[in-house]
């Protein structure tokens, strides 16, 4: 073998032992809209290919996440709603064949009178409001594969230090559960190790009295957190319905979850204009990422994606084009929500972590 020849394969052997750059891992949450009056009515909206599903499937299949964590969407026992809104992502190109979805409390009957109007069997009286079991629920869609998934969504409220909870009578205490609609660890299996979604859907901290139980729920239901961090890479993520500058509610527990994570601040291109409400807001607007009445709420950055501060965050956005870009009637017509996107570099956060312990029991304070 000559010299030159020499030299080139040693140059291709050296190139193959240096492992190719990771792409990075696009998580995603939204709340597509997916909620439906009754029980079945989505299943066949799915079926006849519903303007509404199909602009919420557009929408996802533009932003074309490695996973996506959904807020709004109705549960079945079969998980055929689900089964059918993959497939058609799929018809779009974008296949993620792996999913999660479990029963959430919203709908859940309680057969007691929780909102005490006198009456029971009400939306009210659910362990999440909800018309009929499973509306408004939750699920993941993924590339890679998931699990094994930690449910707490049976966790009774008065069960977390250091509750907010309202006094209530016993028989409620012994039954009502914290999350609104559910609670999940999801590990995401990666090629650099599983990466933990700390998932959840809130309560809106509105909508009550002067007890304020849904204000208290909704702090509450962030707090849980504090209390269940893995001891391996995580993202907080969800709809946790709290603008701490503009909106109602305690952002006490966001707060102190942001001691623990990082806050990415994604950003809209593009934002309607300023008016009514929202030109007495005094947030960023390029971080709405709900498109809620302007004579009412406003817009308001109510979804979230705050990784662990150890991870790598390379891009991050949300999904709000302009009225002239092809997007905007799709996003129009699918939802009130934005949907909101992180990039994370997972290589370059295993390799900056190695040296490390991962504990965070001594970080986190209630």
């Amino acid at each position: 073998m000559g010299l030159r020849a020499a030299a080139l394969l040693w140059l291709l052997i050296a190139a193959a032992a240096i492992p190719a750059a990771a792409d990075p891992i696009r998580i995603a949450t939204w709340d597509p809209g997916l909620s439906r009056k009754g029980p079945g009515l989505l299943l066949r909206d799915i079926a006849r290919d519903d303007p509404q599903v199909m602009a919420a499937a557009k929408v996802i299949a533009a932003a074309a996440p490695d996973v996506i964590l959904l807020t709004g969407i109705d549960w079945d026992h079969d998980a055929r709603a689900l089964e059918g809104f993959s497939g058609i992502l799929t018809k779009t190109g974008l296949r993620l064949p792996y999913s999660f979805t479990a029963r959430p409390n919203s709908g859940m009957a309680t057969g007691l009178d929780l909102n005490a109007d006198g009456r029971l069997g009400r939306a009210d009286d659910a362990q999440g409001w909800g018309l009929f079991t499973g509306q408004n629920g939750m699920a993941v869609l993924s590339r890679l594969p998931l699990g094994p998934v930690t449910d707490h969504t049976d966790r009774l409220w008065r069960d977390l230090p250091g509750a907010l909870m309202p006094d209530t009578a016993p028989e409620i205490a012994a039954v009502q559960r914290l999350s609104s609609t559910a609670h999940w660890d999801i590990p995401v299996q990666t090629p650099d190790g599983p990466l933990h979604l700390l998932a959840w859907s809130a309560t809106p901290p509105v909508f009550d009295g002067p007890e304020d139980r849904n204000g208290r729920r909704n702090h509450d239901e962030a707090a849980f957190w504090l209390h269940h961090l893995p001891d391996a890479p995580f993202v907080l993520i969800g709809n946790i319905n709290l603008d701490p500058v503009d909106g109602e509610g305690r952002a006490e527990a966001l707060r102190r979850l942001l001691s623990v994570a990082q806050d990415p601040q994604p950003r809209s291109a593009w934002q309607p204009p300023q008016t009514g409400t929202n030109a007495r807001h005094r947030g960023d607007p390029a971080l709405d990422t709900g498109d809620f009445d302007d004579d009412g709420p406003g817009n308001l950055r109510v979804d979230y994606i705050l990784p662990d501060k150890a991870l790598s965050v390379m891009d991050s956005g949300v999904i709000w084009p302009a009225p002239d870009q092809p997007l905007a009637q799709a996003v129009k017509t699918a939802s009130d929500h934005r949907l909101v996107w992180v990039d994370l570099d997972l290589q370059a956060s295993k390799d900056a972590t190695a040296p490390q312990a991962r504990s965070r029991s001594s970080s986190v304070t209630q």
